[in-house]
């Protein structure tokens, strides 16, 4: 099941100390087969990243020693929803790209003992702290596979994500953070707006909802995407935006907010994959960024699922991803 690793008394990238830090994850497979480190999503538990893992695919258990690790805020790990005061709720504090990458490193290689990491590879939020494991530790990690998801949060990408907040704390529920009672409504509202952008014009246009088994467009709307959201923790929910709009892997000591350093600094033979239409991490800024890395190359996942390709919905993104992830496993790292 779901372990917890105890951190301790962290001092975050802010300055702040947060006391009791703890890590959610789950291993698969044995710790003597070449290890996988596969960090979550943006509010994603870790039952949501198994849809890529299982017998026969690329994270085969029986041929890896897979990691999934949940970032800060998610609702597994230390988070605004189970932390007691002066750090609960809306005074959780902010979190880095950088802070929760040392915490997986820290759990990973001290916790777990592993030396060297085969392969990181994420979807969305997932995706930026695989590139930021690349910069991070160069000697550490042999491969890297971040799948619809950016080196650094564009500025369209933050002005989404603001949407996204506002909608969340218009609702009078919400009491900035403050709330005793789930501000639903607001919850609700989050879900319609991250409709219109997880998914393409074209999935819509051609009513691909009906390959998912719902019944209608509001059917879609009602229980795929709030009731989605509703499962979340509006405070945690945040805390995770936050750490998306400020996600940048140049932003920390060791590269000093040289972007173009940090990118030339992943020494790790890249995969890195677009989906066709991808709203919110576009295929265009992975090609920029791919262009800075010394070993990398650039595939567009095709189809009209946008940035959900990466979320497991259809076969066909789910097969694209997993061949390519054992095609980069089976190439020799640099």
């Amino acid at each position: 099941g779901v372990e917890l690793y105890h951190a301790g008394e962290v001092t975050l990238q802010s300055g702040i100390v947060l006391p009791n830090t703890s890590i959610a994850y789950k291993e698969y497979g044995s710790r003597k087969n070449p290890t996988i480190v596969y960090p979550s999503w943006f509010t994603g538990f870790v039952s949501d990243c198994e849809w890529l893992i299982g017998k026969g695919r690329a994270l085969d258990p029986a041929r890896y020693h897979i990691v999934v690790v949940c970032p800060l805020g998610n609702g597994q790990s230390s988070s605004p929803s189970n932390t007691p005061a002066p750090f609960d709720k809306a005074r959780f504090p902010h979190v880095s790209l950088y802070d929760n990458v040392l915490l997986q490193q820290e759990l990973v290689c001290g916790h777990l003992g592993v030396k060297q990491v085969d392969l990181v590879t994420g979807w969305s939020m997932g995706a930026q702290q695989t590139f930021a494991w690349g910069a991070l530790f160069p000697d550490l990690v042999k491969r890297i596979a971040p799948f619809a998801g950016s080196a650094k949060t564009s500025p369209h990408n933050f002005v989404f994500l603001e949407g996204v907040r506002s909608a969340l704390e218009a609702d009078a529920a919400y009491r900035n953070g403050d709330y005793d009672e789930v501000p639903a409504t607001g919850l609700r509202a989050v879900g319609r707006v991250y409709a219109g952008w997880g998914l393409t014009q074209a999935f819509y246009r051609q009513e691909e909802w009906q390959q998912l088994d719902f019944k209608s467009l509001e059917d879609f709307l009602v229980d795929f995407w709030e009731t989605f959201f509703l499962q979340r923790d509006a405070n945690n929910l945040l805390t995770m935006l936050r750490t998306w709009q400020t996600a940048d892997i140049s932003a920390n000591p060791v590269y000093n907010g040289n972007f173009i350093e940090a990118l030339a600094g992943i020494q790790a033979r890249s995969l890195v994959m677009s989906p066709e239409n991808d709203l919110y991490f576009p295929k265009e800024d992975n090609a920029r960024e791919v262009l800075g890395m010394p070993n990398a190359r650039h595939v567009v996942i095709p189809g009209v699922y946008g940035h959900f390709a990466g979320g497991g919905l259809a076969p066909a993104d789910v097969d694209f991803i997993d061949q390519n992830l054992k095609a980069l496993l089976d190439e020799p790292h640099v």
